[in-house]
């Protein structure tokens, strides 16, 4: 069976809609202190989305192959490269937004003083189980959890739109100026939140072999899917600065609490605080869902990792578990704010490298030869995405030096687990 344009539309949705709409707000007013500037960054993070998610259509309707940037570096550059984007995804890439997540829903959920940690790993450990059933129980978890999350966005930014305010944000516009802020080593940062934030607008590249009609159906889900997660982002962003002080969300994880808090009152905020804890759910099932579907596709390729294959009944149970403990490791070792930064930048590192390959299938008219689906516009948002992306990871390297140098290391160890690959597969062939 082979999935629709509006399935990967709903893929596409289900990944980014998660713990960094909810978040990341309150690091970003730590440094930027006009609400312009905020929501402009909301923005411009929807159009990195976008610039990428034109080249990630072209080079999957080029390499057609699930796998996103695991199938897509190791054709277009080597197998070393897809194998560290696969490395990224196996280590961080999908187990630190779960750590996120899992954070995020017990900072949001209204009882307090409760453990983070032990509350966050169990939580982690119980979506990994429900996955581990069979392919239809998750899917109607995923469905469900993924339909109500998006309603309780879109019910939250029209009542916060439509209920007036009762402060007054504008006396910090006028005493910040718009493009000293713009242009500051601190938006730049508050990038890598935001880029965090729309992370999942190339999930639909993961299924590309799944899809009927790759050429039409995956530029619609990947371009389609985020044009929609932007403008729901834009306006909830809009809604917090609307109804909380600027000084009141500083630094804070529960942003959403404190804008129902201010709309509806205590009992509301409570309501709706708990509604976005349990509904941050949906993002953790997606993640894990998908991730361990990457790591199993690695296993299929490198003996290192065979014993992550797919089970005969289609699901990677090996490879959902090794998740949940590596989940449960970075949420052990890291704080919200360094786990995320950490993340940020080797996606960053990775997305960059298949936006790039843009320019290597051209060169190679490999379009032709495939009726491959052309991005617009090209090279600019092609550009546009290396240069953002290539900014952020600059600033984030200056600020934030141990977290970035840390990034580099698990590159590091991606490399040695290759070629510790590379010697096992060469003895397991002395030994036939």
């Amino acid at each position: 069976m082979k999935i629709n344009t509006l399935t990967g539309v709903s893929i596409v949705i289900a990944n980014m809609v998660g713990t960094g709409a909810f978040t990341s707000l309150g690091f970003q007013l730590v440094d930027l202190k006009n609400p312009n500037v905020v929501l402009t960054l909301w923005v411009m993070g929807g159009v990195l989305a976008i610039s990428g998610a034109f080249s990630y259509a072209e080079v999957g309707t080029v390499i057609k192959k699930s796998g996103g940037e695991y199938a897509f570096l190791s054709q277009t550059y080597n197998p070393l490269i897809g194998y560290l984007s696969g490395w990224i995804s196996l280590s961080v890439g999908f187990a630190a937004p779960i750590a996120l997540s899992a954070i995020a829903f017990v900072e949001y959920f209204p009882i307090k003083n409760i453990p983070v940690n032990l509350i966050g790993i169990l939580l982690i450990a119980i979506v990994t189980y429900i996955h581990t059933r069979n392919l239809k129980t998750s899917s109607k978890f995923q469905n469900i959890s993924t339909f109500l999350k998006v309603g309780l966005i879109l019910v939250f930014i029209a009542i916060g739109s439509i209920y007036p305010s009762s402060i007054i944000n504008s006396d910090t516009i006028v005493k910040t100026e718009f493009f000293s802020e713009l242009f500051s080593p601190a938006f730049a940062v508050a990038l890598i939140y935001v880029s965090y934030s729309y992370s999942g607008w190339n999930a639909a590249a993961y299924t590309t072999e799944e899809f009927s009609n790759p050429r039409k159906s995956l530029p619609i889900a990947l371009v389609g899917g985020t044009l929609l997660v932007m403008v729901l982002y834009t306006l909830l962003q809009f809604v917090f600065l609307k109804h909380v002080p600027i000084e009141e969300l500083k630094g804070q994880l529960n942003v959403g609490t404190l804008a129902a808090q201010h709309i509806l009152g205590n009992g509301g905020g409570t309501f709706f605080s708990a509604a976005i804890s349990l509904l941050l759910i949906s993002g953790i099932s997606a993640m894990v869902w998908v991730g361990s579907r990457v790591s199993s596709s690695i296993a299929n390729d490198y003996k290192l990792w065979s014993y992550l294959r797919t089970d005969a009944d289609g699901i990677p149970r090996k490879a959902l578990w090794l998740q949940c403990i590596v989940s449960s490791a970075i949420l052990l070792t890291g704080t919200f704010e360094q786990i995320l930064v950490y993340c940020g930048v080797l996606l960053s590192i990775s997305s960059m490298l298949v936006v790039f390959a843009v320019f290597k299938i051209r060169k190679k008219s490999f379009l032709i030869k495939n009726n491959g689906y052309k991005s617009p516009l090209f090279p600019f948002f092609q550009i546009l995405f290396l240069l953002l992306s290539l900014w952020m990871i600059i600033f984030a390297f200056i600020s934030h030096t141990t977290e970035t140098i840390a990034g580099m290391g698990n590159l590091l160890i991606g490399i040695i687990t290759y070629l510790l690959g590379k010697k096992f597969e060469k003895t397991k062939r002395e030994e036939v």
